[in-house]
């Protein structure tokens, strides 16, 4: 016989495995197996063990003990986690608040540039338009120097008709000749100021521009930071976004900014005392030179007026004369003789 189930039966079954035929030993593990699971079930149909009644109080506190300690860490953790909420609270509350400021002071320095930049804006438009009239009276007396000075070269074309011992340079003739050599220097003056004021004017409308653009670009800022300003934790469509924190790559700093406005500023106020000088400049010139115009006029009037008195009494002068001398008839024969 094979054995029982303990050591001495598996050993025999293990010598029945290496020393029987295959067949025998086949049927020895199967009876092996049958016996090992008849012990098993037996197991399970036993009732379970019975504790002591000391057993189930140490049993109960120890469970009442883990649980205490479960429930302490619970509360630590709850009040852990409402201290954090609670920090985190307050963070945000003070840093909302810091925000809230600097976007306040940086709405009051938008405000601010912006209203500067219409100022400037505003008072250069204006000398803009004046150095427009002032170009239109340039073009306009220049202009009104052709007919001056065409009635100047007529009367020295005029003038050189003079026949025989006539034809002196007297002083009629050097103060036309005056006369249009102030005209052509008048001429040349106000065409250098009037391309001054063309090019101020250009310079002013580059400015301008600029004024413009600068306007363009803090009215829109001016209209983001109010709507940032405006929101707050009950506005709707809030949500968290962890793209906002970045940097822009082509944003400038703070003195990056203010430098830029402030150059449009100052550029402004650079041509706008350019353009008050340059007219004050114009004003002079036209008044010199229409001065100059009238004083010559007067010259050239004087010397005529003595021009016109001497040829009139060298004139009466050889009437006189002609009227004393007798009259000798010429004889024929002396023109026929040519």
């Amino acid at each position: 016989m094979l054995g029982g189930p303990g050591p001495e039966g598996r050993g025999r079954a293990a010598m029945c495995v290496w020393g029987r035929s295959g067949a025998a030993c086949g049927a020895g593990a199967e009876v092996v197996r049958a016996g090992l699971w008849k012990a098993e079930m037996a197991k399970l149909l036993q009732p379970p063990p019975k504790f002591l009644p000391e057993e189930w109080h140490i049993a109960n506190k120890n469970q009442y003990h883990r649980a205490e300690a479960q429930r302490s860490r619970s509360e630590r953790l709850v009040a852990e986690s409402q201290r954090l909420v609670d920090e985190i609270e307050k963070t945000t509350r003070k840093s909302q608040s810091d925000v809230n400021k600097k976007l306040e002071q940086r709405l009051e320095e938008v405000r601010f540039w912006k209203k500067e930049l219409d100022d400037k804006l505003e008072q250069l438009v204006y000398t803009t338009e004046d150095l427009l009239t002032y170009q239109t009276r340039l073009q306009n007396a220049l202009e009104s120097l052709k007919e001056p000075l065409h009635i100047t070269q007529m009367c020295l074309e005029y003038r050189d008709k003079r026949i025989g011992i006539d034809l002196v340079h007297d002083e009629v003739e050097q103060e036309l000749l005056r006369e249009a050599e102030v005209i052509h220097g008048v001429m040349a003056l106000l065409t250098r100021t009037l391309d001054e004021v063309t090019e101020q004017i250009r310079l002013n409308r580059s400015a301008k521009y600029n004024l413009e653009k600068d306007l363009k670009d803090k009215f829109v800022a001016l209209t983001i930071d109010d709507v940032c300003f405006s929101l707050n934790n009950n506005s709707p469509g809030i949500y968290y976004s962890d793209s906002v924190v970045r940097v822009e790559p082509h944003s400038v700093s703070l003195e990056d900014w203010l430098d830029f406005s402030n150059t449009n500023v100052e550029k402004a106020n650079r041509q706008r005392n350019n353009s008050l000088a340059l007219k004050a400049l114009v004003d002079r010139i036209l008044s010199q030179t229409a001065d100059d115009l009238r004083r010559q006029c007067d010259m050239v009037d004087t010397a005529f007026q003595m021009g016109l008195k001497e040829t009139k009494a060298a004139r009466d002068q050889l009437a006189a004369h002609l009227a004393k001398a007798p009259f000798t008839p010429v004889p024929a024969q002396r023109f026929w003789s040519y």
